[in-house]
């Protein structure tokens, strides 16, 4: 069974993915629910982030990519879950 417990495993860029994704989804879903933030904001947030990312003339490191990348995803699956959600019915926007 010692190929499932290495299947299970996370390397390191993958727990930081992951932690990153996860922090930012829940400080997304905080920041929505206690200010009058709409889903333009976030895009314009997501959008400066995108430019973060492409601004690694220096070099980051694979560690801080992964983060960065990681944060990105969080911004879309969270701007994509708002915008099902005001297809569905009355919200916040």
């Amino acid at each position: 069974m010692q190929d499932n417990e290495t299947s299970q495993e996370l390397t390191t860029e993958e727990r930081i993915f992951q932690d990153a994704y996860d922090t930012t989804l829940a400080f997304l879903e905080t920041r929505y629910t206690l200010t009058n933030m709409n889903i333009a904001d976030f895009e314009g947030e997501l959008h400066h982030l995108t430019i973060y990312e492409g601004q690694d003339w220096a070099g980051r490191g694979e560690l801080k990519n992964s983060e960065i990348q990681a944060q990105i995803y969080a911004y879309i699956a969270f701007i994509e879950n708002l915008k099902k959600q005001q297809q569905e019915g009355p919200n916040k926007d």
